[in-house]
């Protein structure tokens, strides 16, 4: 009975989060268009949703936001760098470009959901209270995933985000850390808040009863 009720919450917490990172995926509250980049708010229900659910179940998260990426940079490219995150994009050159984007847009996003699992899973049985784990897993999770992204573009992209900034090949680095600091870092601040303060909530309400760790 214990085992039919906690799949039975797991089920609805995870359906619950596929569907918020859905809606964000599909409206401009998920990305946010600024001049260099779109930021994001999706990494924050994915690091949430890896927290409570493990992850496996990080990883599911991390692809939808992959999807909802692609979907975006696909049918609503804003950013004259789109063509990275899109593996449908004609700006691509044959199949290695279109597995790069493939693995910008989508590895990226699963590797988020699974660190920030792992990342929970490593420290919830520290001695560290909750309200100060909690921050390091968000916080740690939102930078590695902008550094990933950012450093990913810059190793198999950074020709062709040269040229499509109109910017010599050396100055591409110092466009991409101004990218990390402009948006990383709010990011990340971002998701440290918001993840520990409805983490905390949400441990009270999606309460398992001898979970099984995934």
């Amino acid at each position: 009975m214990i085992d039919r009720k906690n799949t039975t919450k797991r089920m609805v917490t995870l359906a619950m989060f596929c569907a918020i990172i859905g809606v964000l995926g599909m409206t401009n509250v998920g990305f946010i268009p600024l001049p260099l980049v779109k930021a994001t708010t999706m990494h924050i229900p994915v690091i949430l949703g890896a927290i409570l659910l493990g992850p496996k179940a990080g990883a599911l998260f991390g692809f939808i936001f992959g999807l909802c990426s692609m979907w975006q940079n696909t049918f609503n490219a804003t950013s004259i760098i789109s063509f990275v995150f899109s593996p449908f994009s004609p700006e691509l050159d044959g199949v290695g470009d279109v597995l790069k984007s493939i693995w910008v847009t989508m590895g990226c996003r699963i590797l988020l959901g699974v660190v920030a699992g792992l990342l929970w899973k490593l420290l919830k049985d520290t001695k560290l209270k909750r309200s100060l784990s909690l921050p390091i897993v968000a916080l740690t999770s939102s930078v590695f995933h902008t550094i990933t992204v950012m450093g990913s573009i810059f190793l198999l992209f950074s020709e062709k985000y040269a040229q499509a900034k109109d910017v010599a090949h050396d100055a591409v680095f110092g466009l991409i850390l101004t990218t990390v600091t402009a948006s990383g870092i709010p990011e990340a601040i971002a998701a440290a808040i918001i993840v520990t303060a409805l983490a905390l909530a949400l441990f009270k309400i999606v309460k398992y009863e001898d979970p099984k760790e995934e």
